[in-house]
């Protein structure tokens, strides 16, 4: 595993890599297509960096992770959840003109 990136997950894995994750996970729900998505990423890699530790970021593309994309209910991308114990804690949906502040405001009280 790469420290202080973004991991590209698919359904396979999406259970040892989020569910069963010692720190909470950022997931990102993306698509190659998708302006947002594209827009999101650097900003996505630095969060990864910054929080190498204390956060696990994930990429998963909807096109290729379906099933798990369908099981969380994904309707628009992107769409992040904040994954802590198992579950989802929180989430953010498209890409706001702050974003980087904003998921960290998000990410900040789910961290150990």
């Amino acid at each position: 595993m790469d420290q202080g990136k973004a991991i590209n997950i698919t359904d396979t894995d999406f259970d040892s890599q989020v569910l069963e994750s010692d720190v909470p996970v950022l997931v990102d729900f993306w698509a190659e297509w998708c302006g947002p998505c594209r827009m999101a990423g650097p900003v996505l890699e630095k969060i990864a960096e910054q929080y190498d530790g204390r956060l696990k970021v994930c990429k998963l593309n909807v096109d290729e992770g379906r099933e798990t994309a369908i099981k969380y209910g994904i309707m628009s991308i992107p769409t992040l959840h904040i994954f802590k114990d198992g579950r989802v804690v929180d989430q953010i949906i498209g890409v706001t003109p702050n974003y980087e502040s904003d998921l960290k405001k998000k990410i900040t009280p789910h961290l150990q």
